[in-house]
């Protein structure tokens, strides 16, 4: 049975793995402080869907806010890299010991996992990180799962935990993701703007719902926003997994959204297969090939992308890696594993099959991404 409704989140049939992401705002007050009374209703209701029989995986933000604060840094500890990884290895120090002793008192016991972009692109890291979560599920365990911000730089890192939280979601095939934030969900205006009407549930992510995010983190603490929600909606639906957007500042926000039946609920399109939701979710790339519009419409009709449909070639990507495929509008229609290097991608595009032989010196593969290793977005 799939998640359909918001109360579905709290059904173990419907949502047996859940995952809960807990952004800065929420977690730190202004002076950088843990709200450790607001967290202990947190653990009380994960200790409730425990209870109930579900399994429970914590993502959680704050280690920089934290950190700042004790190091006294300005800007949130945002300033620069450099501060900002300080922060992070001073920061995650109180929100680990945080979140032991809060689950503690419940008689659960924590995990941390800090956790890279590469450590998901990676095909082998990926799989362990699904195995180590789901052992840690088995045994009764809470993950609690954060970026490694010490360690991550610009081009590998996620940048939000949103994001992260979807990924993790696919690593660990849960059912539903539940973003606390500091909204009520996705307005189809500004929060603020008199005419603004909250959507109650998503089917699919358009270019329309993105033109509703706004792409600033209110708080000025976090790293997200709208925006970055909604890609991390997409990350889950194309992996079968339900999101929901929810208020988190009051007291049992899980509890509240549910009662109220306040929040965006964001329903799957498909439930791709783990290697196809892993491909699919990927966020960093060596290159990207750009095809024309008989492309596209193959691909649409489930063929593979072929040399002679290419018209651009960027980046300097090697055969297996996972590469994103655009249409010539710049938009992002697939991601798949390329059967050539660059260079020779740059040499048979355009050409067909019979003229590839003679500019390789062998015979060609059957497709540049065949289409057992492609993904549509």
């Amino acid at each position: 049975m799939d998640i359909e409704t918001l109360n579905d989140f709290r059904d173990p049939e419907k949502c047996k793995r859940l995952v809960i992401k807990i952004g800065s705002a929420l977690l730190v007050d202004g002076s950088g402080g843990v709200r450790t009374e607001w967290l202990r209703t947190i653990v009380n209701e994960i200790h409730g869907c425990c209870e109930r029989g579900q399994e429970v995986v914590v993502v959680s933000s704050g280690a920089i806010a934290i950190g700042a604060k004790q190091l006294e840094f300005s800007e949130g500890g945002r300033r620069t890299l450099a501060e900002a990884q300080a922060s992070a290895s001073v920061g995650q120090i109180t929100l680990a010991s945080t979140w032991s002793m809060l689950l503690s008192e419940r008689r659960m016991i924590a995990a941390q996992m800090l956790l890279t972009l590469d450590d998901f692109e990676n095909r082998r890291r990926y799989l362990n990180i699904s195995a180590t979560i789901r052992r840690l599920l088995k045994s009764g365990v809470v993950p609690v799962v954060n970026e490694n911000d010490t360690i991550a730089t610009g081009e590998i890192r996620f940048g939000d935990n949103d994001r992260l939280a979807a990924r993790v979601a696919q690593a660990c095939e849960a059912d539903g993701v539940m973003l606390l934030t500091d909204v009520d969900g996705l307005y189809d205006k500004h929060p603020d703007h008199p005419d603004a009407n909250r959507l109650a549930e998503v089917r699919g992510v358009t270019d329309e719902i993105h033109a509703m995010a706004d792409g600033g983190s209110g708080s000025g603490m976090g790293s997200g926003g709208m925006t970055a929600k909604l890609l991390a909606a997409e990350i889950a639906e194309r992996a079968g997994i339900a999101l929901a957007i929810i208020e988190g500042t009051l007291d049992m926000p899980m509890a509240r959204a549910l009662a109220g039946q306040t929040g965006t609920l964001f329903l799957p399109k498909r439930d791709d297969s783990g290697r196809r939701a892993w491909i699919g979710g990927r966020m960093r790339f060596n290159g990207a090939i750009t095809v024309d519009d008989g492309c596209v419409e193959a691909l649409r009709d489930g063929k593979s992308v072929l040399a002679a449909g290419i018209v651009k070639v960027e980046g300097d990507f090697e055969r297996g890696d996972i590469i994103p495929v655009y249409d010539i509008t710049n938009r992002m229609i697939a991601k798949g594993l390329v059967e050539y290097d660059w260079s020779d991608v740059e040499s048979i595009k355009g050409h067909s099959s019979d003229e590839q032989e003679a500019i390789l010196g062998h015979s060609p593969r059957s497709a540049v991404i065949h289409r057992d290793h492609l993904v549509l977005l």
